[in-house]
């Protein structure tokens, strides 16, 4: 499951911290870039390193929107969906990608190439709507931006 080299990096996180639980967000984010996502067997063996039961990891996991339980696309995109971006058009900009696409928010392309998600803020209020691709945020978009974002991704 998790590799020797996971592991090894997981226990130089956990010797970092003066109780071990304090480790946890930096071994399921190794874990995720090592698997792609974190799989109910994956969280079972966090657990068992954490000396924790398998569902205090699984809120962890559900809790923050980086990590995922199911095999994600090549690109992430995510819309702000907050009262800012919805009042400025970011709930009509994800329906118009969603039909782009062909795929709901939640859903990855038949491809592989994109996994599509909202969030409730990114935090640039003042230059909605937004959405973020992987790491990169891109501001003040009309459909025609988005269009031309999306379809730029290999």
């Amino acid at each position: 499951m998790v590799s020797p080299a996971v592991r090894a990096a997981i226990d130089e996180e956990i010797a970092k911290m003066p109780e071990k639980r304090g480790a946890l967000l930096a071994a399921l984010r190794l874990v995720q870039e090592e698997r792609g996502h974190l799989c109910a067997e994956t969280i079972q063996e966090v657990a068992e390193i954490f000396e924790l039961h398998p569902a205090e990891v699984m809120e962890v996991v559900r809790f923050y929107n980086h990590f995922h339980e199911r095999p994600q696309g090549r690109h992430q995109v995510n819309v702000c969906t907050s009262l800012s971006c919805a009042l400025r058009g970011g709930r009509g900009l994800l329906r118009q990608i969603q039909a782009h696409l062909g795929i709901r928010a939640g859903q990855t392309t038949e491809d592989g190439r994109i996994s599509l998600g909202h969030e409730e803020c990114l935090g640039a209020c003042g230059n909605a709507p937004m959405l973020r691709i992987d790491d990169a945020y891109h501001l003040d978009l009309d459909w025609l931006r988005t269009q031309q974002l999306l379809d730029g991704l290999e």
